[in-house]
């Protein structure tokens, strides 16, 4: 038994040698949501505190990523996060992708489902308030109502408002 522990504890001593590579991109992101559509500074400040350490390209990480095994934990988290919606490529996506992102944002936001239960555990600020999912809901509406005067229903794929 002595054995085990000792093995075990020489094991996480050395995956402690071990990251994966940050979430930290440099310089301005040319494929930013802010490239290609408005976001007012309210909007700014609830992705800023309560989305873009998982939907960016530039993660503040807290002290507590530097202990293995949960910077792995949270690299898949932040990687599973972008590859659902990235704020920083947002520009990228087709338009048929970028309705759909916004169509998801509102729906996450208004049942609760984001920001998850986990990050909001620890980031307490990070809890949206009734106003902030409305604003941040009314803004992501706003963008796909520009979306929607741009391009036809079909290219949108918009569920139940094909002519």
């Amino acid at each position: 038994m002595k054995k085990i522990w000792l093995t075990l504890l020489v094991l996480l001593v050395i995956i402690q040698f071990i990251h994966p590579k940050k979430n930290q991109a440099a310089g301005a992101q040319p494929a930013a949501i802010g490239t290609q559509y408005a976001v007012p500074d309210s909007v700014q400040h609830i992705l800023a505190v309560s989305c873009n350490d998982c939907h960016s390209n530039n993660t503040v990480y807290p002290w507590y990523s530097k202990l293995q095994p949960v910077d792995w934990w949270l690299n898949h988290h932040v990687n599973e996060g972008k590859e659902e919606l990235n704020f920083d490529a947002f520009a990228d996506y087709s338009p048929r992708k970028q309705y759909h992102k916004l169509d998801e944002l509102i729906k996450e936001v208004k049942e609760d489902g984001m920001p998850l239960d986990s990050y909001t555990w620890i980031h307490k600020d990070a809890l949206l308030s009734t106003e902030q999912k409305a604003t941040l809901t009314n803004w992501a509406d706003g963008i796909r109502r520009q979306l929607e005067q741009k391009y036809p229903p079909d290219s949108l794929n918009r569920p139940g408002k094909r002519p």
